[in-house]
């Protein structure tokens, strides 16, 4: 079995989809070996991951929010 090395576009395209869906084991390796090699995707990863859970973070403030009846604090301007 021959192994082709994955190019930058499709390892971008595999980091944004593992922060939605399990990726399957070919797709965690072969990105894996990039990132191991590419210095700008590795950076391209942290910064996916890190806008990931600023998202969620702001998410959850305001399923928060919501839930706070109008009036008790909620607003916060």
């Amino acid at each position: 079995m021959m192994f082709k090395m994955m190019m930058c576009k499709e390892a971008t395209h595999l980091m944004s989809r593992q922060l939605e869906v399990p990726l399957t084991f070919q797709e965690k390796l072969s990105l894996k070996l990039h990132l191991a090699m590419c210095s700008a995707c590795t950076q391209c990863n942290q910064q996916f991951h890190l806008l990931h859970q600023t998202g969620k973070y702001y998410e959850r403030l305001i399923e928060l929010d919501a839930g706070t009846p109008p009036g008790s604090g909620g607003d916060n301007y």
